[in-house]
């Protein structure tokens, strides 16, 4: 399987997996940030490099193939055990959370407003 391919099916994962969107994959991968661990990102900026050197006849003959294919297995593997699914639910009860917390300072606040002006 050739680069180009390869970095096109990790940006559908990218693109299914975290939600990320982005015209190609150097664009999508800047985008999930941190959502992917340092050592992948760092193996996302090999492949990025190493496609736009493919670009270049003389430069693409300083491409590691076996580096290349070993970061995009272990970017794939981890894309492939990312649930879309349990990230979504995880957001949706951190948020959630942080507005019950504030709804409950609020309440509070209000409760020892009227206890100091002695209205209970």
């Amino acid at each position: 399987m050739d680069l180009h391919a390869r970095t096109e099916r990790l940006s559908q994962l990218l693109e299914r997996r975290l939600d990320v969107r982005g015209a190609d994959f150097e664009t999508k991968l800047r985008r999930a940030g941190r959502l992917l661990p340092r050592h992948l990102r760092r193996d996302g900026a090999a492949l990025v490099e190493a496609m736009h050197l493919s670009s270049h006849p003389k430069l693409g003959r300083q491409i590691d193939a076996q580096r290349l294919a070993k970061s995009a297995d272990a970017l794939e593997h981890y894309l492939h055990q990312v649930d879309p699914w349990d990230r979504r639910r995880a957001v949706l009860i951190s948020v959630a959370s942080s507005v019950l917390f504030s709804l409950l300072v609020v309440a509070l606040l209000v409760a020892g407003m009227i206890a100091w002006r002695g209205l209970i």
